[in-house]
């Protein structure tokens, strides 16, 4: 057994052990198992302008961290530390672009503690946020794709020693708001729950099942949403929304479930438009304010609810058979007010559309004025109140920002994530809510990347399509659904040299009629037919954005709101956004509160005392 060495904290060992214990979730709120075996915890806490980072692993050789743009080795932020002869060491490292790991020579990664026993290595250490250095990665609101590795052995004098198979990569969101822990222990819930679904062997299938809440009556509130996914389905489950329908449907339409958006699909479904939840792979359950609840119970409230789950399924894979679904609880002690959700974004339609070979292509979608004039002027002239946002793209996206903006100057950032990952979509919890006023526009902004595709990308439900959304949950609840847009499309083919179209409208896609290269050809052929370069791209994107939308504003059960339809101009905005400069901050000493050493001195001694147990639970 190596001697613990408890470093740095000597001095201050009798207030240490005056203090008591203290428990790693109060200073560290945020935790996350990194690997499938539970051998590698990471606990974290942001602190000032700085985060605190605690790794617990089931190792007594080194112990990997880092920070990653693509969730791979190379051009990547790394710390690299352990206990060794009894001696803590921690180094900041860099790699690369051939992943070559290389000494930072600005050490940015500060140790507050170390410590081994017979089993794992826990380490404690700190960072700025904004360091400076141009080998570290700034930490923002957006995703970060956190790689990890470890080794039996520590890292040596002879150089480092290979992980081989313990290593990964998991997105997370380290800057998201701390939340007040409630337990569910004892609420009550039910399970909405697909049974014994058969996945076909295709890429993309959306599978609808109708369900009655078994709530009725008497008013309660959803305090929190849970994903169930079946073990195994993890990465075949991509999204679940969860629709509210007529009230005027009865008991029979949940005999069944049924292939969504497929022309058989039962007339029940299509009563079904206002979405009540959203949840997408990678997320985890959420939980609403202490201020806010689902309301279930009531007339207003949902008693059919369609639960839509999308299935990707790219190997093609045939026999599967899926149970996945969602878990609400709910309290009879309501709370102060009843939460809503808006789809905001780009109408999912074919006239949204990306060139390929483009490194970078923007679209928007616009919540407009208009509607949202009509709507909270009419139900809520004071405005709502937004707490978390959902930003939701397929494969292409790359970053994705809701805009705000109010009589015509803009407002900071309602939401966004600049390293946008397909399979890590979930609700951010904004920091402070956000008052959406009549008359304010939001714009959901998203950038795409099809350099690797020859043939156009289009709006669609596949996550080979596009989809530009956000969902807004806020309170409180009014009649508004739907608050989106699309762009002209005749406008866009013009800019391919199309003249004509045949009309009236008989056929989808639609068929053009002149010019002769084009000549009965749909205009999704014609697109693809078009000869894109990254110069057409980039004036195609310019036109696009500058075009009329055509704008969706909706209400509850297939209801309109009379801006439904009309044609708007979009806002004159500054493109591209500019971003907030942030203020960095040199290499520091981090770990300067004496409470903070109270607490992991004490942690330490409180489990190294009594035959050294594992950290781990």
């Amino acid at each position: 057994m190596r001697r613990l060495r408890p470093w740095a904290l000597v001095p201050v060992l009798g207030a240490l052990l005056a203090a008591g214990s203290g428990s790693p979730s109060r200073s560290y709120p945020h935790s996350a198992l990194l690997d499938g075996a539970a051998a590698y915890l990471l606990r974290w806490g942001r602190r000032g302008s700085a985060l605190a980072f605690r790794l617990e692993v089931r190792t007594r050789g080194y112990v990997g961290f880092g920070l990653s743009a693509s969730g791979g080795m190379a051009s990547a932020d790394i710390v690299v530390g352990g206990v060794e002869g009894g001696q803590p060491y921690l180094q900041d490292y860099f790699t690369d672009e051939n992943r070559v790991l290389k000494k930072d020579p600005q050490q940015d990664y500060h140790l507050e503690y170390a410590m081994e026993n017979s089993t794992h290595t826990i380490l404690a250490f700190s960072r700025e946020l904004h360091t400076c250095d141009t080998n570290d990665k700034s930490i923002t609101e957006s995703t970060v794709r956190v790689i990890w590795a470890y080794h039996h052995k520590d890292m040596g004098e002879a150089g480092q020693n290979y992980h081989g198979s313990n290593r990964g990569t998991k997105s997370l969101r380290l800057l998201n708001p701390e939340k007040a822990e409630v337990s569910s222990a004892s609420l009550s819930y039910f399970d909405l729950t697909n049974k014994d679904v058969p996945i076909p062997d295709k890429d993309t299938t959306y599978w609808c099942q109708m369900f009655k809440i078994p709530v009725q009556h008497e008013k309660h509130h959803v305090t929190k949403v849970e994903p169930l996914i079946q073990k195994g389905h993890e990465n075949l489950v991509h999204h679940i929304l969860l629709y509210q329908c007529s009230s005027n449907l009865n008991d029979s339409v949940l005999d069944y479930g049924h292939e969504c958006y497929h022309p058989n699909m039962p007339d029940s479904f299509f009563t079904c438009e206002t979405v009540i939840f959203a949840w997408a792979i990678g997320g985890e359950g959420f939980t609403y304010p202490p201020h806010v609840g689902l309301s279930i119970g009531t007339a207003a409230d949902p008693q059919f609810v369609l639960m839509e789950v999308h299935y990707d399924n790219p190997s093609y894979t045939e026999g599967l058979i899926d149970n996945s679904g969602l878990r609400l609880f709910y309290t009879p002690v309501l709370r102060k007010y009843d939460a809503g959700v808006i789809e905001a974004g780009l109408w999912v339609s074919l006239f949204h559309n990306i060139p390929p070979g483009m490194p970078e292509f923007v679209s928007e979608g616009h919540c407009t004025l208009e509607c949202l004039e009509e709507a909270l002027g009419a139900e809520r002239p004071s405005g709502i109140h937004v707490f978390a946002v959902l930003l939701h793209a397929h494969l292409a996206g790359r970053a994705i920002r809701m805009r705000h903006f109010r009589n015509g100057e803009e407002q900071k950032l309602l939401a966004y994530d600049d390293e946008f990952d397909f399979n890590f979509q979930e609700f951010q919890y904004l920091e402070e809510e956000r008052t959406i006023l009549p008359g304010d526009n939001l714009i959901t902004e998203c950038h795409y990347s099809t350099v690797d595709r020859i043939r156009m990308t289009w709006g669609g439900l596949s996550t080979r399509n596009e989809m530009c959304l956000s969902y807004l949950l806020y309170y409180p609840r009014i009649n508004l659904t739907r608050c989106a847009s699309i762009p002209d499309i005749m406008e866009q083919l013009q800019f391919i040299g199309v003249k004509e179209i045949y009309r009236p409208v008989r056929t989808w896609p639609f068929i053009i009629k002149s010019p002769k290269q084009y000549k009965n050809l749909s205009f999704m052929d014609a697109m693809n037919k078009f000869k894109w370069s990254r110069s057409e791209g980039l004036s195609y994107n310019e036109l696009v954005l500058k075009l009329p939308v055509n704008v969706r504003c909706s209400k509850t059960d297939n209801a309109e709101w009379s801006f439904q339809g009309m044609t708007a101009l979009p806002p004159e905005i500054e493109r591209p956004y500019k971003t907030e400069q942030v203020i960095c901050s040199s290499s520091s000493c981090l770990s300067c509160s004496l409470f903070v050493a109270l607490l992991f001195f004490v942690h330490i001694t409180a489990s190294t005392i009594g035959n050294i147990r594992p950290f781990v639970q």
